[in-house]
């Protein structure tokens, strides 16, 4: 028997298992991107992720005229990845090993060719099996449920994000799904939608997967500090009295900083002090103003990105608990490289009880938990107002916007579930949380809890139970 039947029969074998990769990788892979899969097989899953353009290595000339013949319109070739030279210029927005490190000679080697074909905005993602799963696998070949395979890299996460580190690559997500590899009416559904997501049974699940970045330069992070710009956007709602304040306190970010207020349905004088300000400050600052058409916060900020001009997008709530002296810290962490989206965090400095009381403080750490068991991200604060991501990173979060729905009315989820949907790395920034000087607090707790609790519920069955 040919190797390339080989190589069929084993797929038809355990479809189950490979429509669950394929599965998987749909979900990470934005159709219409650049995509190179390393170690491409039969080229079943390059198609399944619906590159605009898709290339495919593999060493197994079989199984790369097989992929020819099968998938046309997408392009395979024989390689070893340890001897692989790129086509100058040549970058791609993904990257996919599946299964893939476990067979390579040399990873130290193969490694850095990789990394030539990334950029810092390149995801790379690679599965594999988890180790305590060898014995299962071993067996399952001896009774030839499993083709015979060569001998196998079995690689702990903590050896392939060593790896990945020494070759100029950081994780930005980790993870493992499919506890049951078999198809089986009810049973394969319970344990891999219901049981393989839970904390403890997903310990004990067959793949593994890490997303990761090429990690920038330092030279290439302090030039970005000095050459991207910056677009603070200033939702405001009865909040005259800090209006002056977002601007006295506002620290210059980047090469340009631009401020853009949107005064959303006050009751108070807040829109007359937006225009005095605007008036008073124009010859200093790059200030942009305009009254909200919709309602809520998510409608005044989405108002305020579409007018934005600045490299790195910026969210200052004008109550001004978090200190607009603080957004230094932000900007320089997504212009560095160092994080694709700065979370405000106030829970780091002590906190007021009259800044945030006692059960605010308690409801703000069970949504971080559930958020960072959601998000497979540690989040230590969900709520904090102050966000920061680039332009380009936001432009791809509206285009993918679809696959969540308008499902939140504050935001802030709407932002967190979209960069974790594009594996943006997600980090913690700390900020010291002030109490307010004006006004009162716009929410209402018990009822934006609730809601809190439902959109967390949806995106759980989008990000975590797919």
């Amino acid at each position: 028997m040919s190797n390339k039947s080989n190589l069929t029969k084993g797929r038809n074998r355990n479809l189950y298992y490979y429509q669950d990769i394929e599965r998987f990788y749909r979900f990470l892979v934005q159709p219409d991107s650049q995509v190179l899969e390393v170690g491409a097989g039969l080229g079943y899953l390059l198609d399944a992720v619906q590159p605009k353009y898709g290339c495919g290595i593999d060493i197994n000339p079989e199984a790369v005229n097989y992929a020819k013949q099968k998938f046309p319109h997408l392009k395979f070739w024989v390689e070893d990845i340890e001897n692989f030279t790129p086509e100058p210029n040549q970058v791609f927005d993904y990257v996919l090993l599946s299964n893939t490190l476990g067979y390579i000679e040399n990873i130290q080697k193969a490694l850095p060719n990789i990394r030539q074909v990334c950029t810092p905005a390149t995801r790379l993602v690679v599965t594999f099996h988890n180790p305590a799963w060898e014995p299962i696998l071993s067996f399952a070949t001896f009774i030839r449920q499993r083709m015979l395979l060569p001998p196998l890299n079995w690689l702990s996460f903590e050896d392939i994000e060593n790896l990945l580190n020494l070759a100029g690559f950081e994780v930005v997500y980790r993870g493992k799904r499919l506890l049951f590899p078999k198809p089986m009416p009810v049973v394969s559904w319970f344990f891999n939608q219901v049981l393989a997501p839970l904390p403890v049974f997903n310990q004990l699940c067959l793949t593994e997967y890490v997303v990761a970045k090429k990690r920038l330069r330092d030279i290439d992070a302090q030039e970005n500090l000095h050459q991207l710009s910056a677009s603070v956007i200033i939702p405001a709602r009865n909040e005259a009295g800090n209006i002056e304040s977002c601007i006295t306190r506002m620290p210059r970010l980047g090469k340009h900083t631009e401020i853009i207020f949107v005064e959303g349905n006050s009751t108070d004088n807040t829109w007359e002090e937006i225009k005095r300000v605007h008036a008073q400050y124009g010859n200093q600052w790059d200030i942009k103003i305009c009254q909200q058409t919709g309602k809520g916060k998510k409608d005044a900020v989405w108002q305020g990105f579409a007018m934005a001009t600045g490299d790195i997008l910026i969210i200052l709530d004008s109550d001004l608990t978090v200190r607009p002296e603080d957004l230094g810290y932000f900007f320089e962490a997504v212009a560095s490289g160092y994080c694709d989206f700065a979370n405000g965090c106030r829970l780091i400095y002590p906190v007021s009880s009259t800044a945030m009381p006692l059960l605010n403080r308690v409801a703000n750490r069970f949504f971080a938990w559930l958020l960072s068991y959601l998000l497979s991200t540690k989040i230590k604060d969900s709520l904090c107002g102050t966000k920061v991501l680039t332009r380009k990173n936001y432009l791809r979060i509206v285009a993918n916007r679809s696959y969540f729905g308008d499902f939140d009315p504050f935001g802030d989820f709407d932002l967190l579930f979209g960069a974790a949907k594009l594996s943006l790395q997600i980090k913690d920034i700390p900020v010291r949380y002030m109490p307010r000087t004006y006004g009162s607090s716009n929410i209402s707790h018990f009822r934006e809890g609730i809601t809190l609790l439902k959109m967390c519920w949806y995106a759980a069955k989008k990000i975590k139970f797919i």
